[in-house]
């Protein structure tokens, strides 16, 4: 998800820290009392401009949930909505996601959502990959002992790779499915903006499900 600079983004990002951090390390193992409560913590890993993230938070409210995003043009998008929404059980990150263990402390998060990450098709870009060994020890401490990984995909390489990396990482799978929305979790699933825009292109989604 790239979107031009907006020379908005930063002063807007800047203006409201309520909502928005460029500093998640500064609340590393606080994150209950920046939202007030000890509701359980759910985490997506490039949160685009924010579908999937605001849906989950207005879809359950009893849970938190934190969007993070490098790119400070997309995260102010959505931030934008956040403004207008007023969500509660919803803050945002911009900041690398590739640095998640210095933003949660061990056992912080109940659930690590990976949406349609870059594939980083080529050999050498492997370690760039969130499913890439050195990632999926970050989130193994990140999370608690009975949390879990969610991963959607349309890139079939990527998914086979994922399901690869995760099976030698020692990782036990909940649920794979090779098409998701003809699945029976397509009831409840929420999707992304490229989600949506690739399944009405009648594109397969992939969907794993695992813990450590």
């Amino acid at each position: 998800m790239r979107l031009r600079n907006k020379p908005w983004a930063k002063p807007l990002i800047e203006a409201n820290p309520q909502f928005i951090t460029t500093s998640p390390q500064d609340y590393r193992g606080r994150w209950n009392k920046r939202f007030g409560n000890n509701a359980p913590l759910h985490i997506e890993i490039g949160m685009g401009k924010g579908q999937f993230i605001i849906e989950m938070a207005q879809k359950y409210p009893e849970w938190n949930f934190i969007g993070i995003e490098i790119q400070t043009s997309v995260a102010a998008v959505v931030l934008k909505k956040q403004l207008a929404l007023q969500l509660d059980n919803l803050q945002l990150i911009c900041a690398n996601g590739s640095g998640i263990s210095e933003y949660f402390e061990d056992g912080e998060a109940a659930t690590i959502y990976l949406n349609f990450s870059d594939p980083w098709p080529k050999k050498r870009q492997a370690k760039r990959r969130l499913t890439y060994p050195t990632f999926l020890k970050q989130y193994q401490e990140v999370l608690k002992k009975d949390g879990h990984l969610e991963f959607k995909t349309d890139n079939q390489k990527l998914f086979e790779y994922s399901l690869k990396s995760m099976n030698n990482f020692g990782m036990i799978f909940d649920n794979i499915s090779l098409d998701l929305h003809k699945s029976e979790e397509a009831i409840d699933n929420v999707m992304t903006e490229y989600e949506k825009k690739f399944s009405q292109r009648g594109q397969v989604i992939y969907k794993l499900a695992a813990h450590f």
